[in-house]
């Protein structure tokens, strides 16, 4: 299963500021040069992380964001179900878009159903706090 984009920066957005001082706030900017991403892409990322309370958005002349959450209350599997559009690794799984002349006896949806559980089960053991165990590289690596 491929990650899109979308979720792909949201994870890297959590992750710069998880590397950060609780109390320290980055701008959009910083993220968008350390990762090479276009800063409009993000605004629209860190905007709707804002409204799922990973990240607190400060306005004003002294304002950024922050993480809206400690590290370990932040669960990898919760934030993947949360931006990604939607989880139809094939035709069959949407029901209103199957063309599919094989789904009412097809036996690969229900592996694949399987499988995207496992992917979805093993993503929920972890946590932010878990990714950034080796912070210190992190931050060199984002500098």
């Amino acid at each position: 299963m491929k990650l899109t984009n979308y979720t792909d920066y949201s994870l890297r957005v959590l992750i710069f500021l998880a590397t950060k001082n609780s109390n320290e706030l980055v701008n959009i900017k910083d993220i968008a040069d350390s990762y090479s991403i276009s800063k409009n892409h993000l605004m629209k990322v860190i905007y709707e992380l804002g409204k799922l309370g990973y990240v607190e958005t400060i306005r004003g002349r002294n304002g950024g964001i922050r993480l809206g959450k400690a590290p370990e209350l932040i669960n990898i599997g919760e934030v993947i179900r949360n931006t990604e559009d939607d989880f139809n690794i094939v035709e069959c799984f949407n029901g209103e878009k199957n063309n599919c002349i094989l789904s009412p006896i097809c036996g690969l949806k229900h592996v694949l159903n399987k499988a995207l559980s496992a992917y979805l089960d093993v993503l929920d053991q972890y946590t932010l706090q878990d990714i950034i165990v080796n912070q210190d590289h992190i931050r060199k690596l984002l500098s």
